[in-house]
């Protein structure tokens, strides 16, 4: 394993063990197989980016968003990053934290409709 495989799975374990309260609670309606026995991931690196779920499958993308992701450099990195998710084949669903909690089935019925490519491009 390569220097840069190896400081990409050290974070990816690190964002795990440290998840934000609203990606525990999504984590606990995707994990083990929960939304219509789809498999996802949590904290999987893409090249040089770490998602916070991801369904294999499915090419699909789960982003958690909050308050963190509002100013111009954060928007900016975001766009980037999308940019290059999607360049290699990936969906993107963002999700809100206070969605998460406040309308945590609409949330998992989104991710299903990108799941089964149902839900239109953002």
């Amino acid at each position: 394993m390569t220097i840069a495989n190896q400081k990409r799975r050290d974070q990816a374990r690190r964002l795990r063990r440290s998840q934000t309260p609203a990606e525990a609670r999504l984590w606990s309606g995707l994990r083990g197989r929960r939304l219509q026995n789809y498999k996802f991931s949590r904290q999987y690196s893409i090249g040089p980016f770490t998602v916070d779920f991801l369904c294999r499958d499915a090419r699909v993308i789960v982003e958690v968003d909050g308050a963190t992701h509002s100013e111009d450099h954060e928007i900016a990195y975001d766009q980037r990053r999308s940019a290059y998710l999607k360049a290699q084949g990936y969906r993107i669903v963002r999700v809100m934290n206070d969605d998460v909690y406040r309308k945590f089935d609409d949330v998992m019925d989104m991710i299903l409709l990108a799941l089964e490519d149902k839900l239109p491009e953002a």
